[in-house]
Formats: C-alpha cells, structure tokens, sequence
C-alpha cells in the first residue's frame, strides 16, 4: 500500500477546515482548490490574470516539496466568476503550460468567500518514474 503524505502551506483554513494543500499517494499528487492568497493578503485584485499567476507559482511551489513540478501536471481545473474574462486565464494558463498541455476545465462559479476572489484552481499531478 502507498504512503500518503499530506503538505500544508500553513494557511490558518487548512486546520480550521480539516485540508490539505495537498495531498500524495503513491505518485499521484492531489492540489486543493488554490486562490491567490498570499500571507493572508489578495493578490492581483480585479485582476484575473495576476491572480492566476500567483496561484501557479503557489502550486509549483508545493510541487516543488513534493520533489515533484509543474511538468508533472496532468490536470487543471480553474473556477472563475466571470467566464468572459476567459482570454486572461489562458494566457497565464499557456504561459505555465503551453509546453506540458495538460487536460483543462474552465467553469463559472457565482462566486468565492471573499468577492474579490476571481479565480480558483485544482491541480493533479502524477510523477512520471516515482517509486510506488
């Protein structure tokens, strides 16, 4: 059976939810739902595209810890409160994944706990060679 190893960003939600950042098993790696909150402040507010760019580089992050990294991405999953905005989430979206071009959802939501939140993305990665 695989171990699983669960990795926080130490974000006060993650215990008073009961989350992970994410979450390994073998060498599949499950992401939350990541918004661009950085050390409790908003990034990029009424902007989508900076928005998505920080929680990019927040995931790669956490991959990162992993030993993992966004060429191991298989899955994107990004909600968003105004899908005609669509043009600045691909831009950022091809500018990280262009190359890696993993399967993608883009869904409208009615919105976020906090208004200003436009964007929220899930990521699955499974790393290509890991020991199971």
């Amino acid at each position: 059976m695989s171990e699983r190893i669960n990795y926080s960003s130490g974000a006060v939600w993650e215990e008073l939810v009961g989350y992970s950042r994410a979450v390994q098993v073998g060498n599949v790696i499950e992401i939350a739902g990541t918004t661009a909150y950085v050390n409790g402040e908003l990034v990029g507010r009424g902007d989508l595209y900076a928005q998505c760019t920080c929680i990019f580089e927040k995931v790669a992050a956490t991959l990162e810890q992993a030993g993992s990294g966004l060429k191991d991405v298989v899955r994107t999953r990004t909600f968003v409160t105004d899908i005609t905005q669509w043009e600045a989430f691909a831009k950022a979206h091809a500018e990280y994944f262009g190359n890696i071009r993993p399967v993608a959802s883009l869904i409208e939501v009615k919105g976020f706990i906090d208004p200003e939140m436009l964007v929220e993305i899930e990521m699955t990665a499974i790393i290509s060679g890991a020991k199971v």
